[in-house]
Parts: structure tokens; C-alpha cells; sequence
């Protein structure tokens, strides 16, 4: 069977498929990537503030 030529069009169901699994993929972005990437921007933020703080010594 000979293949066609050029690009198969997409039907206006598969268009919207696409579309909304797009904008789920986009809002997952905004409730899992960016909370954790704050976490771990805070983990290591509060880790190099207790190294790097001045040690009291008691005499």
C-alpha cells in the first residue's frame, strides 16, 4: 500500500484531545513542578544558612 504524501490533518476530536491535555499538562506544571521546586530552593537556602553561620563558643 503506497503511503500518502505531506502530513496527516488531525480531526477536530483529536484537535481537542490535544488541546486538553495541553492545558491538564499546564496546570500540573502549577500544582506539582513550582511547589517543589520551592521546597528544595528552601532546603538548600535554610542548609547553607546553618553551615555558614558564626559558631558561639561558650567560655
Amino acid at each position: 500500500m503506497r503511503q500518502l504524501k505531506g502530513k496527516v490533518k488531525e480531526s477536530g476530536k483529536e484537535r481537542r484531545q490535544r488541546k486538553k491535555e495541553f492545558a491538564s499538562t499546564k496546570k500540573q506544571i502549577y500544582t506539582i513542578v513550582f511547589p517543589t521546586l520551592v521546597a528544595i530552593f528552601i532546603f538548600i537556602a535554610a542548609y547553607v544558612y546553618i553551615k555558614t553561620r558564626s559558631k558561639q563558643y561558650i567560655d
